[in-house]
């Protein structure tokens, strides 16, 4: 990657895997309409408790957006990039898209602006959106064979009319790919979303990764599809199952020799506040940051940006240190679970996590591969036993975990079942790597 490259993602959360555990994000929920139907999607109002995306508590109006951005920038001043993501589709509300962009950009300069769309009315926006200076955009490509695609979408509502079947596929494809084409020529950053649907398109990704990859895609982000049935999309309601952790990273694996892989994605709601992996977005309702004035600061938040630079240094110098000296060869891989609120260190309890970020070991280096969500184990006596079985299965394949707590309990049950348990308040590769060494020894 050139240092040009480097600089335009280094503080965007979502397209750089180190930059995720400093900076945080902010989506604004203006774009209501949707112009096709994903079997997979349900656009949900006021579902506080409900994290994937489509989801939002409430609408926003571009004003009301932009004066949410500018508050959320003083609150949090480690959020660099604002992003709109639905609940539909941004080119589908392009006027409430651009105009909230164009707010935002004129009272925050420093705030990177990015869009998700599933890419049907991309060409028609390109010119446009290299204007406002978007220079990350995100489009959802599941297919490059509408053979395929017809699995995954019913219909697609282009030019005032409504295509059912292959022939809507078609269009939909069509314009992916002359949106993905269009992004390259006009030197904007595009990350490619894939829903991973067994029995439909897992097979089927390896080449939509190639095709992306020829096209000029930077990064390319496979996701499991979410599929429950309370979720009320048509695949959790017909039983379409979701991948297990295992078959998402064995794809994940068999493209990431072609281009840059984003394993670090958390699926966000539509209207997520702050870092990946956390979502404050219940601490800014509207009825609440609209009462509030806001106080960006560029200096503060460039001194605050400096602060994290600083810090990223001193990580990347630990992380150089814990390396072995010479590369070891043959050395089998492992995997490790890691309880983190960020920072790049093992720095939560064990009781505390809602996540655990896995990282593949061997005797080289310590490499993040996923997350995966659980329910938090401390609930005051209340159903721990059952939360504790369900995360030692969602974590069985691990050979450790990695906390900065954990009670003597757990412990004991977790090395009952061969996953040891370390404690450290330290950068995550060096602990894993000098776990790695105490395991290979024995």
């Amino acid at each position: 990657m050139d240092e040009k490259t480097k600089e335009r993602i280094a503080k965007h959360p979502c397209y750089s895997e180190d930059a995720h555990h400093h900076y945080a994000r902010l989506h604004v929920a203006v774009a209501p309409a949707c112009n096709i139907q994903c079997n997979y999607c349900n656009r949900k109002y006021d579902c506080a408790n409900e994290s994937r995306p489509g989801v939002v508590s409430e609408l926003l109006t571009p004003e009301e957006a932009a004066h949410k951005a500018l508050v959320i920038a003083g609150k949090i001043p480690q959020m660099t990039v604002v992003g709109i993501a639905g609940p539909g589709d941004p080119l589908a509300n392009p006027e409430k898209t651009f105009r909230t962009f164009e707010l935002i950009a004129q009272q925050a300069p420093d705030i990177k602006l990015c869009l998700s769309t599933n890419g049907l009315m991309l060409p028609e926006y390109v010119d446009r959106i290299k204007q406002l200076n978007i220079d990350h955009v995100t489009i959802t490509i599941n297919m490059v064979d509408p053979e395929i695609g017809v699995k995954i979408y019913p219909w697609v509502h282009y030019n005032r009319k409504r295509y059912r079947g292959i022939e809507g596929v078609k269009i939909l494809h069509e314009k992916q790919m002359e949106g993905l084409q269009a992004l390259k020529e006009a030197d904007i950053l595009c990350k490619v979303n894939s829903v991973m649907i067994p029995g439909i398109n897992d097979e089927h990704l390896v080449e939509v990764n190639k095709v992306i990859r020829s096209k000029g895609a930077f990064l390319h982000n496979i996701m499991p599809l979410i599929s429950a049935p309370e979720h009320g999309t048509h695949f959790g309601l017909t039983g379409q199952r979701g991948p297990t952790p295992k078959e998402l990273k064995a794809v994940q694996d068999d493209c990431s020799g072609n281009m840059k892989m984003m394993r670090h994605c958390r699926q966000c709601r539509a209207d997520a506040v702050g870092l990946l992996g956390e979502d404050r977005s219940q601490e800014f309702t509207k009825d609440k940051f609209l009462e509030i004035t806001p106080e960006y600061d560029l200096a503060k938040r460039q001194e605050v940006h400096a602060g994290i630079e600083k810090f990223q240094q001193e990580i990347k110098a630990a992380k150089e240190k814990a390396k072995a000296d010479k590369k070891i060869a043959n050395s089998p891989k492992i995997l490790v679970a890691v309880a983190t609120k960020g920072s790049g260190l093992v720095n939560q309890h064990f009781g505390h996590a809602k996540e655990f970020q896995i990282y593949e070991v061997d005797g080289n280096e310590a490499r993040f591969v996923s997350h995966r969500k659980i329910d938090h184990f401390c609930q005051s006596g209340y159903g721990e036993e059952g939360t504790l079985e369900k995360i030692i299965e969602a974590i069985a394949d691990c050979k450790a975990v990695l906390v900065s707590k954990i009670g003597e309990s757990p412990k004991e049950k977790l090395q009952a079942v061969g996953i040891q348990t370390v404690e450290s308040y330290d950068v995550i590769e060096k602990v894993a790597l000098e776990f790695y060494q105490q395991w290979n020894k024995q």
